[in-house]
């Protein structure tokens, strides 16, 4: 504390002072010199007060929460919404909503829609509360690759619906391609899913722009390659965006459909003309042409397009793996590969090809090589290839020679080579 402070005495007199010599003044004696009041070590009276605080009423309060959010509110509404956002929970709630929704519109982040969006939503809806007729396991990656493709169409614009598409695939041993638009490519897709259509008892969607093909029933029996040309070539003009809603309520009622039949539908099979597959792999192989397509529409708009979960893609692998020896002995027959070379009773292991697929989705296969009815054994193998597993699905696809698939190679080049061009044949339009 700092010591008491001193009363000055009285001034002396202008007179008493000589301008060039200055006389101090008189000492007075200690008796009559003024002591300090005690009082004086006591704090003096508090300052005069600062502005007051802004108060207003609840309701301007809330009305000012939106400029809170966007920092447009003055220092003094500021103060006044954050003292009553630590009273009023409803407002607090209301403004971190306001504050997150501001985080939206920063330009920086990418505003595009993550295309497992969906699934992840309704996988974390099924966890909370299961659906009364929940979707199938083997419909999900059907499911799925048809949101994604619908998320794709739903970003672009109206003239990207006619931008140029080429379609490739492999025939026997040469590659082969189509060229079509956006919008064509969405017609190929729902021709093709009008076969699992027909087979669940459900309207062709041919039968709108095909003469002779009934809209429910047995018809003609047209491969994928021919309702597809058919479909094209019967359209009046060539096809736009309208063609989305059709494709996409066709889609649904599959979903629908397989999810309220349940088991009354697995025994089921899909025709595509020379060859027939169960309902469940062949909503599989719709999924995986789904992705391929999505692929090629997404390359035309320059678009990114990811590959699908690693689940769903181990699936449409092994589909396919499953393929190889039925498509391997069909290009035997039509002297394609070579003869085979030790045949075994159906069901008996025999010479064999280990697949190994790297990275998502990947595993490992053993292809029966002489014969379909033989099974695949590590046991038995006489060659290995080594692949990526979204390399093997375009592959499989037709859209990269076969030549340039495999990342490793060992042990029998013929049956190498026989395996991979029959994986490529398993392409088409």
């Amino acid at each position: 504390m700092r010591g008491a402070r001193r009363i000055p005495g009285p001034r002396a007199a202008a007179d008493d002072f000589d301008l060039g010599h200055a006389t101090p003044p008189t000492p007075q004696p200690e008796s009559v010199r003024p002591q300090p009041d005690p009082a004086d070590d006591r704090p003096g009276p508090p300052g005069p007060p600062g502005p007051p605080s802004l108060v207003l009423p609840h309701r301007v309060l809330k009305a000012l929460l939106g400029a809170w959010a966007l920092a447009a509110c003055s220092a003094e509404e500021t103060e006044a919404v954050e003292a009553h956002l630590t009273e009023c929970a409803p407002c607090a709630d209301e403004a971190l909503r306001l504050r997150d929704a501001v985080g939206l519109l920063h330009t920086d982040a990418s505003l595009d829609l993550d295309p497992l969006l969906r699934s992840r939503v309704l996988d974390n809806c099924l966890s909370r509360r299961p659906a009364k007729i929940p979707v199938p396991d083997w419909v999900a990656p059907y499911d799925a690759e048809t949101a994604r493709l619908d998320a794709l169409l739903r970003d672009i614009g109206a003239s990207e619906w006619h931008a140029p598409v080429r379609l490739k695939w492999f025939e026997g041993e040469r590659t082969a391609n189509r060229r079509t638009t956006v919008a064509g490519v969405i017609g190929h897709l729902m021709t093709v899913d009008g076969l699992v259509s027909t087979a669940l008892g459900l309207d062709d969607p041919l039968a709108d722009s095909v003469p002779g093909i009934p809209r429910r029933g047995s018809g003609p029996a047209l491969a994928p390659t021919a309702r597809t040309e058919s479909y094209w070539s019967s359209a009046r003009r060539p096809p736009t965006r309208a063609v989305r809603e059709p494709w996409r309520d066709q889609s649904h009622t599959l979903i629908r459909t397989v999810s309220f039949a349940g088991r009354g539908v697995s025994d089921l099979s899909v025709s595509y003309g020379d060859f027939a597959l169960p309902l469940q792999d062949a909503l599989l192989d719709r999924a995986f042409e789904c992705w391929v397509h999505g692929g090629d529409i997404a390359e035309a708009v320059d678009y990114p397009y990811e590959a699908p979960s690693a689940a769903h893609l181990h699936r449409m692998i092994d589909l396919a793996a499953r393929m190889l020896p039925a498509a391997l002995a069909e290009r035997r027959r039509s002297g394609l590969a070579g003869p085979a070379r030790r045949l075994v009773a159906a069901g008996s292991p025999g010479r064999s090809l280990h697949l190994e697929v790297e990275g998502l989705g990947g595993g490992d296969w053993y292809i029966a090589l002489d014969s379909p009815a033989a099974i695949g054994s590590p046991d038995h193998a006489v060659a290995q290839v080594a692949l990526d597993g979204t390399e093997f699905c375009q592959l499989v696809a037709g859209h990269v020679p076969a030549v340039e698939a495999a990342a490793g190679q060992r042990g029998d080049r013929e049956a190498i080579q026989d395996v991979l061009l029959a994986a490529a044949s398993l392409s088409r339009l």
